[in-house]
């Protein structure tokens, strides 16, 4: 089928383009998993490992996701199914790194693995080992602001909203960082620099509850905009929601009858749009471009009438029971996420790795970070992989043996991709080079 549709669109060759495609999209995921989603950054030298900087350039971390993916497919259909996937990350498609195909390889060649019972079945198995080693875990406990040492030099605590104060050895923050860094922490030049850095995208997301089902959905629909770039333009250079909407649309009912009753659908849609212009901004005082009441509206009139129009379907606004939404305000007020935005910091180049902020704080001991916008990046998979690096360095620091073993680290090496682009820094003029671009573009960027 996928053979078919391909070669429909892009030609004889196009299901041989396609292939090509995934093969680099393939060495992108490995080489990332291995060399930079198990590993820590904790300064620029950290690139500068022969296993990382020899593959640099393989990565093309300085060529768009479209840009990479107009190489391989013909038809401006085609890249736009192929490089979507961005915004998985908060990035246009046109600005993302091409490394981020590795997005579309997991989803083809992976799958897509989903919790029966829902996502929250996550949260509650690692509550679950955190109670079999008597964690206790307080809930509906705000935090005021970490405590410190009477030198300053060194975390000691929390204080709660309540006025009940926890000490604590080490402190481990996984609240959004820049509300951490502005809002939990003394202030500092560092806070103020981390607010002024490049974020993510925000999103207008409805969850429905549905009378019926609602068969012309599958569990996974994608819809995209006519005006491709003019809608990313409108996302990350104008902050606004597109006039034409590209949406995602996930019935989890489809595949898990616990997610609605019997006979009926739950459906979640993310739109994605941009993040807010006036940060302290409420409801009432946001800017025209940015009236989320009446964006809403609008959202949910042009979802039901653009589903209606490409799948058949009727009548779909009188089937909706129930129904909640988050916006840009909402994710902000609620979810203390900095300017709405739903993955955090940008994932651009220079806003990762080495340049990313780092999972320890650079002025106090004892004070660690954890979630999407420290080391290695957004999502849930990868915020996961990012608190076991924390652990370690965690342990490591405390000088104390990490129980576990990493296994199959070197993923790279198993699948044979140590003999693609592998570099002797001793030897390799290509290392060499790969240090030189990065040392400058650092030094250019801070």
């Amino acid at each position: 089928m996928a053979k078919k549709q391909l070669e429909k669109w892009e030609g004889e060759d196009g299901f041989e383009r396609y292939l090509a495609f995934m093969q680099e999209a393939h060495r992108h995921y490995h080489i990332s998993v291995a060399q930079v989603l198990r590993k820590n950054f904790t300064s620029l030298f950290s690139m500068l490992r022969p296993g990382f900087i020899g593959k640099v350039f393989t990565l093309h971390p300085f060529e768009s996701i479209y840009s990479r993916a107009s190489r391989y497919f013909r038809t401006d259909r085609m890249r736009r199914v192929f490089t979507f996937g961005s915004m998985y990350m908060g990035m246009s498609p046109f600005n993302a790194p091409a490394t981020y195909s590795l997005l579309q390889y997991t989803e083809l060649a992976e799958g897509i693995w989903y919790p029966l019972g829902g996502f929250h079945k996550i949260v509650q198995a690692l509550v679950a080992v955190g109670e079999r080693y008597k964690v206790d875990y307080r809930l509906s406990s705000p935090v005021r602001r970490v405590l410190f040492t009477k030198d300053t030099k060194k975390a000691s605590g929390i204080e709660l909203d309540s006025g009940e104060t926890i000490l604590a050895d080490v402190v481990v923050i996984n609240a959004d960082l820049v509300y951490a860094f502005n809002s939990l922490l003394p202030p500092s030049p560092e806070a103020k620099r981390l607010a002024n850095r490049p974020s993510s995208c925000s999103s207008i997301s409805f969850y429905w509850a549905m009378n019926r089902k609602v068969n012309t959905l599958t569990t996974h629909n994608v819809f995209l905009a006519d005006k491709f770039k003019e809608s990313f333009d409108d996302i990350f250079d104008r902050h606004m929601m597109p006039e034409d909407l590209s949406f995602y649309v996930n019935v989890p009912s489809r595949i898990d009858p616990t997610a609605a009753p019997s006979g009926t659908d739950s459906i979640v849609i993310l739109v994605p749009v941009g993040h807010l212009i006036d940060e302290n901004a409420s409801e009432k005082q946001v800017k025209p471009t940015q009236n989320w009441e009446k964006l809403v509206f609008r959202a949910r009139e042009t979802i039901i009438s653009t589903i209606e129009a490409r799948t058949g379907e009727k009548n779909l606004q009188a089937a909706i029971s129930k129904e909640i939404v988050n916006t840009p305000i909402s994710w902000r007020d609620e979810f203390n996420l900095s300017k709405g935005s739903i993955l955090g910091l940008s994932h651009s180049f220079f806003n990762v790795l080495s340049f990313r902020p780092p999972t320890r704080h650079s002025s106090f001991e004892s004070l660690y970070f954890v979630g999407a916008s420290t080391h290695p990046g957004t999502g849930v998979p990868i915020c996961l992989a990012g608190s076991k690096i924390t652990s370690e360095q965690i342990l490591k620091d405390h000088k104390m043996e990490i129980p576990w073993t990493n296994g199959p680290e070197d993923l790279v090496r198993r699948t044979g991709l140590d003999k693609f682009g592998s570099l002797k820094p001793t030897s390799d003029l290509r290392y060499w080079v790969a240090c030189l671009v990065l040392l400058i573009a650092a030094y250019i960027l801070l």
